[in-house]
């Protein structure tokens, strides 16, 4: 299924059915008075967040959701039956605004997350409500309301504990690979990943945490190169970056140093908030130097860089030192709160 994290969709709530008009009419009682009863309610649209869907896909053709119109009243005192309301099914992190408002209406993260978006329109009155002692033979209803309507825009964000970040060909999917069961599609040229991939990634009997792979940045990203940042957004929710890069390049020219710089600045021109989110420097492929030029070439690109943050090498291709990034980020993430 094509991934899709973006989607417009017009929403719209039941009417409110029309009072009713009517007189009591029975053999040997005259004169029996208003009977007309009250019309049934319209019914409202609400957005469910469904943990087993990841993708706004549904939403390329289905785009109009109407729930149904109350019931007009009927004599004897007879409310009208009220619409019933309408479950719209969205993926869980899931962000709804209305498009003519900007206003953002609600952030469904939780499975079973549910979210009015329409109200519904109230019945109207049957003539019963307008009699008194000195009109006992009213010939007033009033007509059901309209429902709401609106224009939602739905944004998706992936929920994930742990994003990794890089540039493209850095091998980030071939590290997902390694340590979960996901399975994306590795190749050896550029933008080989078009859209974000989750896996599960699990150390222990009980413990596990869900990673997710975005597709590479280049330098001027954020004017639109290569894929652009559209899909950095899906980081934004994640507790801890992975920043990795290639220390062995198949070009000699290219600067691991560099590259992780030019990431660091398009992270910035995207968000702030995510430019100082947890970042660790994962150094990947190491497999492709010999063991006693690692230390130097690692040393060499942390010097270049000032980093002081975490660091840990890895080789997605021969899964070495995979397991002891996992139990750190493990216990990491045990220690700090769930991202929000």
């Amino acid at each position: 299924m094509k991934f899709v994290d973006e989607a417009s969709i017009r929403v719209a709530a039941g009417n409110g059915g029309n009072g009713c008009l009517s007189f009591r009419r029975e053999k040997y009682i005259e004169r029996g008075g208003p009977d007309g009863g009250d019309g049934g309610d319209g019914g409202s649209v609400y957005l469910v967040a469904d943990a087993s869907l990841n993708t706004l896909a549904d939403f390329r053709f289905a785009r109009r959701f109407v729930a149904k119109a109350g019931e007009a009243g009927q004599g004897r005192n007879m409310t009208g039956k009220s619409g019933e309301d309408l479950d719209v099914f969205v993926p869980c992190g899931t962000v709804v605004r209305d498009i003519d408002t900007s206003e953002l209406i609600c952030d469904l993260t939780e499975p079973g997350q549910r979210q009015k978006v329409a109200e519904g329109g109230r019945g109207g009155l049957g003539n019963t409500h307008f009699k008194s002692s000195i009109n006992r033979a009213p010939r007033k209803t009033t007509s059901g309301t309209q429902g709401e309507s609106r224009n939602l825009a739905l944004e998706l964000k992936v929920l994930a504990d742990v994003g990794l970040l890089g540039m493209p060909n850095a091998g980030k999917s071939s590290l997902i690979a390694a340590m979960s069961s996901a399975k994306p599609r590795i190749a050896d040229y550029p933008f080989t990943t078009l859209h974000p991939n989750l896996g599960v990634v699990r150390v222990g009997a009980l413990q596990s945490f869900v990673m997710a792979d975005v597709p590479g940045l280049i330098a001027g990203a954020a004017e639109g190169a290569g894929l652009g940042i559209q899909f950095l957004r899906h980081l934004q929710r994640t507790g801890l970056l992975l920043h990795v890069v290639d220390i062995a390049p198949p070009d000699p020219t290219a600067s691991p140093a560099e590259s992780v710089r030019a990431i660091e600045a398009e992270l910035g021109k995207f968000s702030a908030q995510l430019a100082e989110k947890r970042r660790w420097l994962v150094i990947n492929k190491i497999d492709l130097l010999a063991e006693d030029q690692r230390a130097a070439a690692r040393d060499a690109l942390l010097q270049e860089l000032g980093w002081t943050g975490p660091v840990y090498e890895v080789s997605a291709a021969t899964r070495e030192g995979t397991g002891a990034l996992a139990q750190a980020i493990m216990r990491e993430l045990e220690r700090e709160p769930d991202p929000v």
